[in-house]
């Protein structure tokens, strides 16, 4: 014997879960900008700390990518 659900309780699983769905995207959403403003406030490096970090150039001789 088949088990056969009604329409109308499909529907309602159906919503139940968009809903669970679109909740949960929602709040990521949040978590995502609430982060992403967070670093957006950080304070950025200052001109002489970033001086001494090392960055990549390119060798003008051979082509090649160096630390320096």
């Amino acid at each position: 014997m088949p088990f056969v659900i009604p329409p109308l309780v499909k529907w309602a699983i159906a919503a139940v879960g968009g809903a669970a769905a679109a909740r949960w995207v929602v709040r990521e959403v949040r978590r995502v900008n609430q982060e992403l403003d967070r670093v957006k406030t950080a304070p950025a490096t200052d001109a002489a700390a970033r001086k001494s970090l090392p960055t990549l150039r390119r060798d003008p001789r051979t082509g090649e990518w160096r630390v320096v």
